[in-house]
């Protein structure tokens, strides 16, 4: 039993490995997450103000990530372009599009009282 949990744990992180190495959008929201974080570090940030923006960092990889995997699964459904999938596709980049805004504002919220007099 444990055997199958820790190979799902495996192929888990390799998922996540084969994202961010391979996708650029991945490799855009890891620099992105390094730069808040020694952003939020230099500020000297709370621990609710580090919560908010791991909650944010958060829901902005895992949309993308989710993205990804429709979009792959998508191209192996259908190599050709189909609106029914095109559709799913815009609809998948549009959680990821407000996801990002959402982090936007989070972050907007927790650094602009530090960064401004």
């Amino acid at each position: 039993m444990l055997r199958r949990e820790w190979n799902s744990i495996k192929a888990a992180g390799h998922g996540l490995f084969v994202f961010f190495r391979s996708e650029s959008h991945g490799v855009v929201h890891l620099i992105a997450t390094l730069i808040v974080i020694i952003l939020g570090l230099l500020c000297n940030i709370d621990r609710h103000e580090w919560i908010a923006l791991l909650l944010a960092i958060g829901l902005v990889i895992v949309s993308e990530v989710l993205n990804t995997a429709i979009e792959k699964l998508s191209d192996v459904v259908e190599a050709q372009h189909h609106p029914g999938i095109g559709l799913v596709k815009d609809i998948a980049a549009g959680a990821v599009l407000f996801a990002s805004f959402i982090a936007l504002v989070v972050g907007m919220f927790v650094f602009i009282p530090h960064l401004l007099p």
